[in-house]
């Protein structure tokens, strides 16, 4: 985002916090130590992740431009708990859930309530919020296999999570659907996106947070009016800038909201930068002042795939150590569609930074869906890297999908 906003003419100063991450955007992007020092240099300053509500709300009280998320937005997202109550609160449908506490209450519920249930860690903190990777979705009716989970680990998980939630399981298809607030509204028009969370192919190996997204923009869908719209007050209470999303399963019986994300989604907004042809700049000021902003997209689809490397999804010191500094080639010069991820750029040279593995996003977009993903995957084969993995199938689901959701009204 840093480097867009860059590209679009503007100054943009950028600070990392995490240690070792801060070689990152190296020779693409000017970098600052200490981002409170300029705090009175900046129009407009954005914080890009969820636990800064308390930083965010003083600044806007000393009259900065800020875009990014409030205590109350931080715990939306953080606290599956508070999220869903909110969702109830504004008259979604949502599914039946349970937070425990104790792993042996917890066990002995699924027994006595028979059913399908997906476990969900919980909680506010930090440590809470990194452990919520190990979600797991039972796949037996009677709960047997989420009751086996439970049993074999909970002497080693209740050490580590304090709160979790069961959640009654319903099957069909996972679509999300997302829009920018202004302070006051939201902007037009808004995004609606597939995300493939798992590591591989198939939905296969451990969730990653996302591995590539399918989208498109819309301005007018059942989906949005069932969920998002009904937060449009709260957020305005709250004075949201930013952007926001929610997670759903819609199936034949209705819509039901999942889970918010309060902040940039990841490669979500690097794959919303291929459909948007607005200046984000100028866009991002309009929300940060909370001015009315018309939002230019392309018609069509537009896909996005993360390309990593070992140790991602880990944190692995050792293992990243032999690819340090690693140069990143390109067949031809072209870097259509090539997002920042861990990257810097020296003596003309793309190298790999930081130590995380999550080296660029690619993206592509046309009016179908199939020339989208030719698009995509012909621009990744430009790229030379050793031992670069990404999923092949990002999109690959929207022709049976896409069926359903026409039949069950929900676009």
């Amino acid at each position: 985002m840093a480097w867009q906003i860059r590209k679009e003419g503007n100054e943009v100063r950028m600070y990392i916090d995490e240690n070792d991450e801060k070689d990152n955007a190296d020779g693409f992007i000017e970098k600052t130590s200490d981002w409170e020092a300029e705090i009175s240099w900046a129009d407009v300053i954005i914080f890009d992740d969820v636990g800064f509500g308390k930083t965010t709300e003083s600044l806007r009280k000393a009259g900065k431009a800020v875009v990014g998320g409030t205590l109350y937005t931080d715990q939306l997202e953080m606290d599956r708990e508070f999220g869903q109550s909110e969702m109830k609160s504004v008259g979604m449908t949502v599914l039946p859930h349970w937070e425990f506490d104790n792993f042996d209450i917890a066990i002995q519920f699924l027994k006595d309530n028979s059913g399908r249930y997906v476990f969900k860690p919980s909680g506010k903190e930090k440590l809470d919020w990194d452990l919520k990777s190990l979600l797991f979705i039972g796949q037996e009716d009677d709960g047997v296999d989420i009751i086996g989970v439970l049993e074999h680990n909970k002497k080693v998980w209740s050490k580590k999570i304090k709160k979790f939630q069961i959640q009654k399981y319903a099957a069909g298809v996972e679509i999300a659907v997302g829009a920018f607030f202004n302070g006051r509204d939201f902007i037009h028009p808004f995004n609606i996106n597939f995300e493939h969370k798992k590591l591989f192919p198939g939905d296969i190996g451990p969730y990653t947070g996302e591995m590539g997204t399918l989208m498109f923009w819309s301005r007018a869908s059942n989906l949005f009016n069932a969920t998002l719209a009904k937060m449009r007050e709260k957020l305005s209470e709250n004075q949201y800038i930013g952007y926001i999303d929610i997670n759903c399963i819609a199936n034949s019986k209705g819509i039901y909201p999942l889970e918010f994300t309060t902040r940039f989604g990841y490669p979500t907004i690097s794959i919303q930068m291929e459909g948007v042809t607005s200046n984000w700049g100028e866009l991002l000021y309009a929300l940060a002042t909370g001015e009315e902003f018309d939002l230019k997209t392309k018609r069509g689809f537009q896909v996005g795939a993360v390309i990593a490397m070992p140790p991602f999804p880990f944190d692995d010191k050792k293992e990243f150590s032999k690819y340090k500094d690693l140069t990143i080639l390109f067949k031809k010069p072209n870097y259509d569609g090539v997002h920042l991820g861990g990257v810097k750029l020296v003596d003309n040279d793309w190298h790999l930074a930081g130590e995380s593995g999550y080296v660029l996003v690619i993206t592509a977009s046309n009016s179908t869906v199939e020339n989208a993903r030719r698009n995509l995957y012909r621009r990744i084969e430009n790229i030379m890297l050793q031992n670069m993995f990404y999923r092949t199938d990002i999109g690959v689901k929207w022709y049976h999908e896409s069926d359903q959701l026409q039949t069950w009204g929900v676009l």
